[in-house]
């Protein structure tokens, strides 16, 4: 199973939740999820075991999210577009350009440094390695939309071509 795929699983995506998670509120407000749950790790030391609430609440919203939200059945936002075009290349990655897979693996390695940076960072309570690593991250995702975007309209205009919408 591909990442893409394992990741649909493990959160529930059927095609009627592919749709909700597609809703530019739940992508944005997904995208800004991330945040809630780190900070309480960082301020552990402060907070004690009352750190477990918000980072708790912050991966229970994150597995709700995907399920929130109203579908989307025709794409328009960017961000609407993006989730379409992730569900796509989850579906049949020969949908996607050749060009496109380099830079997606790519993505994907500089997420996974994101992470471990973030990650030291967390550990040794160090702001720049924690913020710096998020950061990664959060690009990361955001420039992975944009190459789903561009995966989707592809796809919409191989379709047109052959006459299927």
């Amino acid at each position: 199973m591909k990442l893409t795929q394992a990741a649909a699983a493990t959160f529930g995506l059927t095609d009627d939740s592919w749709k909700r998670h597609a809703n530019a509120w739940s992508v944005w407000t997904r995208m800004a999820g991330l945040a809630p749950i780190l900070l309480p790790i960082y301020f552990r030391e402060t907070l004690g075991w009352w750190a477990l609430v918000p980072i708790a609440a912050g991966a229970l919203w994150m597995w709700i999210n995907p399920h929130a939200f109203r579908p989307v059945y025709e794409p328009r936002s960017w961000a609407e577009k993006g989730i379409y075009g992730e569900k796509m290349y989850a579906a049949d990655r020969s949908l996607a350009a050749e060009a496109h897979r380099p830079a997606l693996r790519w993505l994907i390695a500089m997420a996974a440094v994101g992470a471990a940076v973030m990650v030291y960072g967390l550990v040794r309570v160090e702001a720049w390695p924690s913020v710096f690593g998020w950061a990664l991250i959060f690009i990361s995702q955001l420039w992975q939309i944009d190459r789903f975007v561009a995966i989707y309209e592809e796809g919409l205009r191989r379709a047109a071509a052959m006459g299927e919408v």
